[in-house]
């Protein structure tokens, strides 16, 4: 590669303002410098394939994120997410060659070429299984810790205990990898809520979870009566609204919340996590129900063992992964968009060059 290669990157244009959905038209896809001179030790040069969009990033198209581990996007600069896969082009660090493919997570700018610290990646490999790099981004990558840390350090799962848990956004990244993940530690029976019925046959045709309700064509209080007889002892949030205030309406005494996400209210200009309404609230309190966010990167020394069991897990069949895919930079801004508002089932990628 040389100064003569082209170089393009994906900028934020505009914010969607107070209370609006995002728009195509607030991201930008720009030519951008080629990276030059590069003899700082330990720095490699890249060449991005993949980008992992995730709905959290929602908040960093505002002014302000509303959380503490992340600032937001600014204007005309290029964007970053929470993971990546590229192939080194060049290196200064002994241990990665050119041509190694690497995954990052934190800051992974949305840019063809770029430079990063070897320290801030590792190296990743399909190995003798054939398994695809993208495993890295979802069921290995900080998606798949999110549902096995959540479930595991919140969800209070006790094998054979014949408990019952409910996962909203279950066709999406992290709720298809949770409930997969409370049927392999023992939960006996996983009920999702997702919003098609697409959606819904392939949450209980191909992952394996006991029942699902299509919130927008079904009404979510009388299909948990009828699903959950005996009431809901965990529940996976990842939406927030009033798919989950109908879900905690009927969840037992001395059951789990675990925080995932608030989709639900994303999009909207609000604290997070959002206010409840006092009736939810009442009745987390009345029932003696924990509901604790979960931010995956509070556990990050677990990560390596969560990993391996991760690994072990997809290994023996128990963790089947969808993906979504859309192909080249150019069209980041259209995916991220398409996610905000339902349009992929399972994890949702980017890959960066058509070739």
């Amino acid at each position: 590669m040389t100064s003569n290669t082209k170089n393009f990157h994906i900028v934020l244009k505009s914010r969607p303002g107070e209370n609006n959905e995002a728009t195509v038209s607030n991201f930008g896809y720009e030519e951008t410098s080629y990276p030059e001179g590069l003899t700082e030790e330990g720095c490699l040069l890249v060449k991005n394939l993949y980008l992992s969009l995730d709905p959290a990033l929602r908040c960093r198209l505002n002014e302000e994120t509303g959380v503490d581990y992340v600032r937001p996007w600014q204007i005309g600069k290029t964007a970053d997410g929470f993971g990546g896969i590229g192939e080194v082009v060049t290196s200064n660090d002994p241990e990665i060659k050119v041509g190694d493919l690497i995954v990052g997570t934190f800051l992974w700018p949305w840019k063809l070429y770029f430079t990063i610290q070897a320290v801030s990646v590792r190296k990743i490999s399909t190995g003798s299984m054939g398994w695809s790099a993208t495993l890295h981004l979802s069921v290995f990558g900080l998606t798949g810790l999110t549902a096995f840390l959540g479930v595991k350090e919140k969800g209070h799962v006790v094998k054979g205990g014949n408990q019952t848990m409910v996962v909203s956004a279950a066709a999406g990244s992290t709720g298809s990898f949770a409930g997969q993940i409370a049927k392999a530690m023992g939960c006996g029976k996983v009920v999702g809520t997702c919003g098609s019925e697409s959606k819904a046959k392939c949450v209980t045709e191909e992952l394996g979870f006991d029942a699902a309700i299509n919130y927008k064509t079904e009404d979510v209080s009388e299909r948990l009566r009828v699903l959950c007889p005996d009431g809901v002892d965990i529940y996976f949030d990842n939406v927030g609204g009033q798919v989950s205030n109908d879900i905690i309406m009927q969840m037992n005494e001395n059951s789990h919340v675990i925080l995932c996400g608030q989709i639900a209210d994303y999009e909207k200009t609000t604290e997070y996590p959002p206010p409840i309404p006092k009736e939810i609230s009442d009745v987390l309190k009345d029932k003696n129900i924990t509901r604790d966010r979960f931010l995956v990167l509070a556990y990050e020394d677990q990560f390596s063992t969560a990993t391996q069991a991760l690994m072990e897990m997809y290994g023996a069949g128990k963790i089947k992964v969808k993906e979504t895919i859309e192909t080249g930079l150019e069209n980041a801004g259209k995916a991220f968009v398409s996610m905000m508002r339902g349009g992929n089932t399972g994890k949702q990628l980017l890959k960066v060059v058509s070739h």
